[in-house]
């Protein structure tokens, strides 16, 4: 086989294709997230909620060194006329390899300051190690984006889920054995590892190389300086909430938010992994067919995604204390009435869920990333003003509002690249409210201690 030539020949229908991607998708996530959760509980066992916390501040500091730096690459070999060419591709992946580079030289000089700040001196330690999952992230091959891009993500779903795997196997044996966070860390390196290795051996495809085409790395910086500043902001609205509660809260509460964070997020999550890996592929179909078909089916897709989504969260938000009371000890039993409060705050952020992979779809980044600076911008706003006021209730509250602010932003972005569905709006923004009132009535008397 040729270097030029692609090894992945798509299957004829794009309905199929799509199925199929959303069927690995929501399949494999199901199975990653019940991994992590079995793992969870067997370590709250082991471990205490400092652990917790601790890595939790980590995940905050290497995720927004990844958020900060975001070149696109992923984004511009999916959307890129070029995407398949062998010069384009070495060009991204000799981008992304510098990046984690350098990220990770970054992870260790914030070393001091996070642990100053934060008033944590064993993140001295843990970010220069857990920083070396940067470099493998960085070295990651252009087969896995080729895949996305022709949505065939069955052995990339495997790949993620063997490594996974492997590293939950590391982390609970370390604990079982030492009893300390140093389990966790090693956790994640041995999963970059793993998945790195299988890779570079189990995907097919042109092999990667140094190699720095002039053309094809100002398409990538031109593309990739937009999503690099959305990123950004990425950051502020995905792991904003950490960021300054780790400020306000001790490293024992953060462990206990992240807890409910990570049970009362996961129908969200489920629906921000399903959207990085279907919907720009679908969006640059549409947009290339223009007779309104694809157009359709991804409205029909839309729907179902925000109807399974929202029905996820009003279950978690009904028995999020029970949930806690059944599978955790006493420490943890703060962490039911905020997954009440965690899941009611996101059921606004359905509505305005799949807007904006459309402007990436179409290659306009520019406008993608002033939409979502507005949003962080309004979210950071809403969420110190409502803390401050109310404490973590008040908070979570600030950030349904924002996401009620944000939407005309996001519409109009909709409206721009012609996916806006306001019969869809519509309709998922007024049956929130329903489950919301019944969750917070059923669970007042929990949520209540928590207001200062």
């Amino acid at each position: 086989m040729s270097a030029g030539t692609d090894p992945i020949q798509p299957p004829r229908s794009f309905v199929q294709r799509v199925m199929r991607g959303a069927a690995f998708t929501s399949g494999g996530f199901v199975l990653s997230q019940g991994m992590r959760f079995a793992s969870n509980l067997i370590l709250a066992r082991l471990l205490f909620p400092e652990a917790f916390g601790l890595m939790a501040l980590m995940a905050m500091v290497l995720t927004g060194l990844t958020m900060l730096s975001d070149t696109g690459v992923p984004q511009s070999i999916m959307q890129n006329k070029r995407g398949e060419d062998p010069d384009f591709l070495n060009t991204a992946w000799t981008l992304n390899l510098m990046r984690g580079v350098v990220l990770w030289l970054i992870a260790c000089a914030l070393a001091w300051p996070a642990a100053w700040l934060y008033e944590a001196p064993e993140l001295m330690w843990i970010l220069p190690l857990g920083g070396l999952s940067l470099v493998m992230l960085g070295a990651a091959p252009t087969r896995v984006f080729l895949a996305q891009r022709h949505l065939q993500l069955g052995r990339i779903m495997g790949i993620e889920l063997g490594s996974q795997f492997v590293g939950i196997l590391a982390m609970v044996t370390l604990a079982w054995l030492y009893q300390t966070y140093w389990a966790l860390v090693a956790g994640v390196l041995v999963t970059g590892l793993a998945k790195l290795v299988m890779e570079w051996t189990l995907l097919t495809g042109p092999r990667n190389r140094l190699r720095w085409e002039q053309a094809a790395g100002h398409e990538l910086l031109r593309f990739g300086g937009w999503i690099m500043l959305s990123s950004a902001f990425g950051f502020v609205l995905l792991q904003g909430d950490r960021a300054i509660l780790g400020v306000f809260l001790t490293v024992e509460k953060l462990g206990i938010y992240n807890i409910a964070y990570f049970l009362a997020f996961f129908p969200v999550l489920m629906a921000h992994t399903m959207m990085s890996k279907l919907l720009i592929p679908s969006y640059r179909e549409m947009f290339a067919g223009r007779d309104g078909e694809h157009d359709r089916k991804i409205r029909r897709m839309r729907m179902g995604l925000t109807a399974a989504v929202m029905a996820m969260l009003t279950i978690m938000a009904l028995i999020g204390p029970a949930l806690i009371d059944l599978l955790y000890d006493d420490r943890y039993a703060e962490a039911g009435p905020i997954i009440v409060m965690i899941s009611c705050a996101q059921m606004f952020s359905l509505v305005i869920l799949t807007y904006e992979q459309a402007a990436l779809a179409r290659g306009d980044s520019r406008r993608f990333f002033w939409v979502v600076a507005f949003r962080a911008t309004v979210q950071t706003g809403c969420f110190v003003t409502g803390a401050a006021l109310a404490g973590l209730p008040g908070a979570l509250l600030g950030q349904a509002i924002a996401f009620v602010l944000a939407y005309p932003a996001v519409a109009a972005l909709a409206r721009h690249t012609g996916v806006w569905d306001k019969r869809h709006d519509a309709i998922f923004g007024a049956l929130a409210f329903v489950p919301i009132a019944a969750a917070l009535s059923l669970h007042w008397d929990k949520i209540a201690p928590l207001l200062p």
